[in-house]
């Protein structure tokens, strides 16, 4: 139970006296709706006429932050691979300091495709192949740097930003917001293919 059920019930009684007052002022019915994706799975008796199912509708679980089912995925692909000495940087300011000799990947994506910049410099990874590829240096507006130097792959290999091996929620995580925001950051120019079952 969440700490908050007691606030969230007597939301509940309040809405329902103050619609049943206004109902009684019209012959015709009013559709009433106060559940949103929480509401739904928490407030099975509150669904009244409609239910708004937002992050639910990605999969997500509203209360835990758990994948439910997975129904978006961020992909890409390997630009350029660049053997990169250890003395080396890589991206803007410098911020890519190598710890070995690297085999650095270029991606096109960036964070005006909405991958935030936080994600960058080791705070987080994308999949190559399956393997964890950790972000190196800043990422730029179009592209982003990977480390793959223990990783088997060529330019044009698929790249998972999230999805179903990554969950959203790892990099929501990291950056200590929640799977919302990182799923609508996710910008216009990004192209969408949509999947029919």
């Amino acid at each position: 139970a969440s700490q908050f059920d007691a606030f969230t019930r007597g939301q509940i009684e309040m809405f329902e006296a103050a619609s049943m007052q206004l109902q009684a002022a019209f012959p015709h019915k009013i559709l009433r709706h106060i559940c949103n994706s929480a509401g739904i799975e928490r407030f099975p008796g509150a669904q009244f006429d409609m239910v708004r199912l937002g992050i639910g509708l990605y999969g997500i679980s509203p209360i835990d932050n758990t994948i439910i089912n997975n129904v978006s995925t961020l992909k890409t692909t390997i630009l350029q691979i660049r053997e990169v000495p250890e003395e080396d940087t890589v991206g803007y300011s410098r911020k890519g300091h190598l710890t070995r000799d690297s085999r650095i990947a270029a991606l096109p994506i960036g964070y005006a495709d909405g991958l935030n910049r936080h994600l960058g410099n080791g705070h987080a990874y994308c999949l190559v192949n399956g393997q964890r590829a950790p972000y190196v240096g800043n990422i730029c507006m179009d592209v982003c740097m990977i480390d793959v130097t223990d990783i088997e792959c060529k330019e044009g290999d698929i790249v998972e930003i999230f999805g179903d091996h990554l969950p959203i929620t790892v990099l929501s995580d990291v950056l200590e917001t929640i799977p919302y925001e990182v799923l609508t950051s996710v910008s216009t120019r990004v192209k969408r293919v949509y999947y029919q079952d």
